[in-house]
């Protein structure tokens, strides 16, 4: 497969949570792109009428191996959830922007996981989104990410370390400034958006934020490098 012609390419990753639905998920196809389906995620676009490029795990929850000219197949027993293993081959392609659909809502331990991939991405200098039921959950490491007056609802962030020093939250309803936030306080849950730009940045450290999102909006802002 072609590496990314840019950068802002974008790899989606379709996860296999029970909780994806239909109206969760949007392809840019216009723009370059790569759609890597994760175990069972391969069931779920195949009813949508999608071909992935890469079918990528197990195969233990999708009950079949799936009829794909590109399927990368791994023993049931291994150290990697499936959907880190589609991040690992989006990641030897190029990509640093992912977007990840069915990685929220059903089991909460894989929940819990696929935020902690989106750590694993900020690590390496790239940057995920997990997106579903109208939220979408990224991480920044020592960097900023901005929002456009559009936005409506509810952010909180959540530091991913024991700390996380140099935090602000700006254009929103409660501002912090050169903020230290633990693991063990959760002063950054329930802000809100105020109908003007604003930024969540960190100076050192990692944050989980998670926001009102639907995919659509969340597609378009990336398309238009707004986020």
């Amino acid at each position: 497969m072609n590496k990314p012609l840019h950068p802002t390419d974008i790899c989606y990753i379709i996860a296999g949570s029970p909780a994806l639905k239909k109206e969760d998920v949007m392809i840019d196809t216009a723009a370059p792109h790569c759609i890597i389906a994760a175990d069972r995620g391969y069931q779920f676009l195949q009813q949508m009428g999608i071909k992935p490029d890469i079918v990528v795990g197990d195969f233990d929850s999708a009950g079949e191996i799936p009829q794909h000219e590109h399927i990368i197949r791994h023993p049931v027993e291994k150290d990697d959830t499936d959907t880190f293993l589609a991040v690992k081959e989006a990641l030897k392609l190029g990509y640093r922007r992912m977007v990840i659909y069915g990685g929220l809502g059903g089991r909460l331990d894989h929940t819990l996981a696929n935020i902690q991939l989106l750590c694993f991405l900020a690590d390496a200098g790239g940057r995920g989104f997990l997106v579903g039921d109208g939220i979408a959950v990224t991480a920044i490491k020592n960097d900023t990410i901005s929002f456009s007056p559009a936005h409506q609802g509810i952010l909180s962030i959540f530091c991913m370390g024991e700390e996380a020093k140099g935090v602000n939250l700006r254009g929103l309803k409660y501002p912090l400034y050169d903020a230290t936030v633990t693991h063990s306080f959760a002063i950054g849950v329930s802000n809100e958006f105020t109908g003007v730009h604003s930024t969540v940045s960190v100076a050192e450290g990692t944050l989980a934020v998670i926001w009102s999102e639907t995919a659509q909006a969340l597609i378009k802002e990336l398309s238009q490098n707004d986020i």
